[in-house]
């Protein structure tokens, strides 16, 4: 039996995982609002009233840089250390890795009904990516050495965002006024999208439909309402955002899959692509832009690309790390 966890900047998932075969069995999963409380070991404690069977391993997810097993969660202010954790549940280590490389660990756990197949591109053998936006704009690899798959982490996803036209170069310009140095975070997320439609609003001169703006029932415009209004063809302000934030998502999803020369496939998470992705009618904006890498064009076509439909892809990511560490270092 093993506590898992998926903690992100909006929620914190936990759960059993218990392992009889390639894919770990997720029961009694449990959501709190992360900055519900004042760190993760409160929302574990408060798990582990209700949820107290013996576990022989623990293994969590973070969003944020995991350093000697510490880390500084990057849209929580919290300080979450291992050590620690291992004490206060009686185990005498537990697994602490970044959210998308236990999000890396899940994939090989996936069927055929968890994805939506983007790009079908030429399936290969070699390296994987996963690139998730969510709250923030995770990105993970999977080193293929030939016999099997290493997941590793990074925080790709925090270098600076590059504008390939003149309307990005605005939407670039406007948002260095605001925060300074702009990232791919910046744009390929859940604020991302309320950011670019800001500047489609206030640079561009479009304006939005007043049931659009009744939806939030505060005058506060947020990502999952343009998201839905745009898909819904509700607002032009919205189908705009939404064409932007796509063409933007599948640029740098085409980076990553030149920097990791993932032939082996890219994965997309998070929330957005999950409600995005079985509604959409094409993936075009995606696609050219995904695609259109000068000379490279023809080797990134090839990549497959898959979105993902399942909210437990972490979940059970950190419980196939947690198993391979058990038979790794017994």
């Amino acid at each position: 039996m093993i506590l898992t966890g998926d903690i992100g900047g909006t929620n914190t998932r936990l759960a059993l995982a218990e392992l009889h075969g390639p894919r770990p069995t997720v029961r009694d999963v449990e959501i709190f609002a992360s900055d519900s409380a004042a760190g993760m070991d409160e929302h574990i404690r408060r798990y582990r009233e209700k949820h107290d069977e013996p576990i022989e391993a623990a293994a969590f997810g973070i969003a944020g840089p995991i350093i000697d097993g510490r880390c500084e969660a990057t849209n929580l202010p919290w300080k979450i250390d291992s050590a620690t954790l291992a004490n206060s549940l009686g185990l005498s280590e537990v697994g602490l890795i970044n959210d998308l490389e236990a999000a890396a660990w899940g994939i090989a756990t996936l069927d055929s009904d968890d994805v939506i197949t983007i790009n079908p591109g030429t399936p290969a053998e070699g390296n994987r990516a996963i690139v998730s936006a969510g709250t923030g704009l995770g990105e993970a690899g999977l080193f293929w050495n030939g016999r099997r798959h290493i997941p590793f982490a990074t925080e790709g996803g925090h270098t600076d965002f590059a504008a390939r036209n003149e309307l990005e170069f605005e939407l670039l310009q406007h948002l260095t006024a605001r925060f300074g140095r702009v990232s791919y975070e910046r744009v390929v997320s859940g604020p991302g999208v309320v950011n670019i439609y800001g500047f489609l609003r206030d640079c561009k001169g479009m304006t939005e439909v007043p049931s659009v703006i009744d939806r939030t029932g505060s005058g506060e415009i947020d990502g999952r309402t343009i998201t839905e209004a745009g898909l819904a063809g509700e607002s032009e302000l919205c189908v705009r955002t939404l064409k932007l934030f796509l063409s933007i998502y599948g640029a740098e999803v085409g980076n990553v899959g030149l920097g990791m020369l993932a032939r082996g496939g890219i994965w997309l998470g998070g929330g957005i692509i999950a409600a995005i992705a079985p509604q959409l009618s094409d993936f075009d904006d995606f696609l050219d832009a995904f695609r259109a890498k000068g000379r490279l064009s023809p080797t990134v076509a090839e990549i497959p690309v898959h979105a993902i439909r399942d909210c437990l892809l972490a979940l059970r990511g950190c419980a196939t790390y947690a198993l391979w560490r058990a038979r790794e270092f017994d």
